[in-house]
């Protein structure tokens, strides 16, 4: 347990120090996010998800951008979980420098789950086709998401836990290196189907003409879907974007 402590603690050192580095937009923005999903169980290994997300350029106001989005799952094992996904995002005027217009997505994604006893790690590697106004791009993502529940071993019903993720984006153009995002919250799983999250979330941006970072209260409202007769599987509360 103790290396363990020590890795969550190193990760989250990793996402201040990573932070305090960059350029700092002066303003607080808003990250909102409502995610239904139905995971694979030991009755089908099929599943998918729902989510729409809006964000703003000042906490709780100025919202400039909103997508819709959603995926099918396959659970290869209980470790194991392939998905295919497809969104439309709309852009309005924003201060993080940010392409106005509209985007359509599709995406392909693996994710590596670890269940080490109190600490819960999710791997997510995922491959995106963009066309952004219409111009084609590619990107590649990768998350480390790291969940750590607080008055019970696992994240069951009434359990408090805290939520970390690292994650960086790269595209097959320059500049390479696009966006970096860091996330730390607190969250409460109330039942077997609803938690939420409240937390901090910090983006950073790059292209060939601006750089900079911003700060965002992030606000997270999930709904599991479980299947009538099915033995539940142990699941990490974590959004689709």
């Amino acid at each position: 347990m103790k290396k363990y402590k020590v890795s969550v603690i190193g990760l989250v050192a990793l996402l201040m120090l990573s932070t305090s580095l960059k350029a700092q937009n002066n303003k607080t923005g808003t990250f909102g996010i409502a995610t239904l999903v139905l995971p694979g169980d030991s009755l089908n290994r099929w599943g998918g998800y729902i989510e729409l997300q809006g964000r703003g350029d000042k906490v709780l106001n100025q919202f400039f951008y909103y997508e819709t989005k959603g995926g099918i799952s396959y659970d290869i094992t209980k470790d194991f979980v392939a998905l295919i996904g497809t969104g439309r995002y709309s852009t309005g005027d924003n201060l993080e420098h940010l392409t106005k217009g509209t985007e359509f997505r599709l995406w392909e994604q693996m994710t590596v789950n670890q269940f080490l006893y109190r600490i819960k790690m999710e791997h997510r590697y995922r491959v995106e086709q963009r066309w952004v106004n219409g111009y084609y791009r590619n990107r590649f993502r990768y998350r480390l998401n790291v969940f750590v529940p607080l008055n019970h071993t696992k994240i069951d019903p009434n359990t408090w836990f805290v939520s970390v993720f690292e994650e960086v984006f790269l595209n097959n153009a320059t500049p390479n290196f696009e966006r970096n995002r860091a996330y730390a919250a607190l969250g409460y799983q109330f039942d077997k189907s609803i938690n939420v999250q409240v937390g901090w979330l910090n983006q950073y941006n790059y292209s060939a003409t601006y750089a900079a970072a911003k700060n965002n209260l992030a606000l997270t409202f999930m709904y599991r879907i479980n299947r009538k007769n099915a033995v539940q599987r142990e699941h990490m509360p974590s959004t689709g974007d």
